[in-house]
């Protein structure tokens, strides 16, 4: 494989591993390095490449593997997920705000969730992979990932709605 043909192969998917590193690993420059890896990773690979299916599932099964090992080292042990790339400059300074707060109380809620829930909530509803593209990647059956995303959405709409009534029923 020459090097246009891998990066022809590799750049568009690129910035969905940059995003799925920096979902887990939350500092920039954490998630910069990850991908880097990856990417590096691939390339010295790069002759194996033709036996993978899906290789953007791959990198993306990659990427969460080393990120995951990062987070288990002791260097790493205060690290948590935050969502912050959201803005929108057509809308009143009010509902900025408000948009805001509920973009981090959705960050907040999702940083409570058990860690496959976090998962299949990052990798369907933030990056759109369809159901057997995460099945491949997680490891996990269709179903379970059905069921934990539904179980996901479920928790941040509960926690959402009893945020925004203030805790009034």
């Amino acid at each position: 494989m020459t090097q246009s043909e891998f990066l022809n192969t590799v750049l568009p998917f690129k910035d969905k591993v940059y995003r799925l590193a920096k979902r887990l690993l939350i500092s920039s420059e954490e998630a910069e390095d990850a991908t880097q890896e990856v990417l590096i990773k691939l390339w010295s690979n790069k002759n194996k490449m033709e036996a993978y299916k899906n290789i953007e599932a791959f990198s993306m099964t990659m990427t969460k593997n080393l990120c995951f090992d990062k987070l288990k080292s002791k260097q790493a042990q205060n690290l948590k997920i935050v969502h912050s790339n959201y803005e929108d400059h057509n809308t009143s300074l009010h509902k900025q705000v408000e948009t805001t707060d509920s973009l981090d109380w959705v960050g907040k809620i999702i940083a409570t969730l058990p860690e496959q829930q976090r998962m299949v909530i990052q990798l369907r509803d933030i990056e759109q992979y369809d159901l057997d593209e995460i099945s491949e990647m997680l490891d996990m059956k269709n179903t379970a990932v059905r069921v934990a995303l539904s179980r996901a959405r479920k928790t941040i709409r509960e926690q959402l709605t009893n945020t925004h009534n203030y805790g009034i029923k």
